[in-house]
């Protein structure tokens, strides 16, 4: 399985209202619930006055992921717990994506890759 680094800074986003949507993005996830509203962009789209962790990396598994598949972001969490570095993870209809903070980058890339995963950069 191919792991693909996506360029930039990302921002993980508690937002009081639905923000205005933009256009251009290489990574925007918004999740309404009835509790919250999350949103994950790139840090330069963060929306004024909201409560943001900035600094994640993000990665995507390449490969469009079937609905029958268990485990994947099991065992991709459990390789990056092993070398102590927590996750935010989203899922999309296709695809998972995974962010970890920028210092951590390369760590996480290492031990995925000596876990078996291909990367992209």
């Amino acid at each position: 399985m191919t792991i693909e680094v996506i360029k930039g800074s990302y921002a993980v986003c508690k937002l009081s209202a639905l923000p205005q949507i933009p256009q251009t993005s290489a990574l925007l996830s918004l999740t309404v619930t009835d509790n919250e509203i999350s949103m994950v962009c790139e840090e330069g789209l963060t929306p004024p006055d909201c409560d943001a962790e900035k600094g994640f990396a993000a990665m995507r598994i390449a490969d469009v992921l079937d609905f029958s598949l268990t485990g994947i972001l099991a065992k991709i969490s459990g390789v990056l717990a092993d070398v102590k570095i927590s996750i935010f993870a989203v899922s999309t209809f296709d695809t998972d994506y995974i962010l970890v903070k920028q210092k951590k980058l390369q760590l996480a890339l290492e031990a995925l890759q000596s876990s078996g995963y291909s990367i992209k950069q």
